[in-house]
């Protein structure tokens, strides 16, 4: 890529109100998006809000939507965009705006809280270790390469067009409640919360939330839907209902 002239479009403004601006700057070869940013905010809006902090993909700060679609700014590359038109550059819909290109997510940080926490039961050896399989131990091994950006949040339509916040808790506390649910030493039962406060139901499982994950995490198949089906067993099988009808007590 030659230097050559784009034009990017962010929005600016809070929660009263804003507008888009247009910002045009001469780009190099190999920049990403967050680059752009950094060099508008340097030289021609000093008071433009960005959320950024590595600039490695690692920790989720920069997240923003790109042309319309969610994407970590300092993953998405100059190279892969049309720069024949502007670069529309906007919060993340699913979540308050502060201002600019901040938004305020720390509603994820609250839902957390209310998912029970990791319950181990007592060692198997005398020496207060335990013994686990090694296939248990790699199926949760995906869920903890989450940074966190909340992508997954802000693409979900649950969110960000019906903005259920108040009882569906995403996409990305589902994974962690799979990591949870299905780690070999735990022990606590988290289906009652699933179909109930945590509005799994709610999810129609259009894989919007894989397809932008950054860590490639298999978020529907992996981990929404085992959880699905678990809730379904529980709650929904006429032959699990029938048996703890009919199976003896105590």
């Amino acid at each position: 890529m030659n230097n050559k002239q784009v034009t990017f479009r962010i929005w600016r403004g809070d929660a009263t109100g804003g507008k888009f601006v247009d910002y045009t700057t001469e780009i190099t070869e190999g920049l990403v998006v967050l680059d752009v940013v950094h060099k508008i905010q340097a030289q021609q809006a000093n008071d433009l809000a960005v959320r950024w902090n590595c600039k490695a993909g690692k920790c989720g700060s920069c997240s923003a939507e790109v042309n319309g679609m969610p994407k970590l700014m300092c993953m998405t590359r100059m190279d892969t965009l049309d720069l024949s038109k502007p670069i529309t550059i906007e919060p993340m819909r699913a979540f308050p705006l502060v201002r600019d290109l901040a938004t305020d997510v720390s509603w994820n940080f609250r839902v957390k809280t209310k998912i029970k926490k990791f319950n181990p039961r007592k060692p198997d050896c005398a020496d207060g270790t335990w013994r686990m399989q090694q296939e248990d131990v790699d199926r949760v091994q995906e869920f903890r390469k989450c940074i966190e950006c909340f992508l997954c949040q802000d693409v979900c339509h649950v969110t960000r067009d019906h903005h259920l916040h108040d009882k569906f808790i995403g996409p990305r506390f589902f994974v962690y409640t799979a990591a949870l649910e299905m780690h070999p030493l735990d022990t606590e039962d988290r289906l009652a919360e699933l179909k109930e406060a945590h509005g799994i139901g709610y999810c129609n499982i259009t894989k919007c939330c894989t397809k932008v994950c950054p860590e490639h995490i298999t978020i529907t198949d992996n981990a929404i839907i085992p959880l699905k089906e678990r809730v379904v067993d529980e709650f929904y099988d006429p032959f699990a209902w029938l048996w703890k009808k009919i199976r003896p007590q105590g």
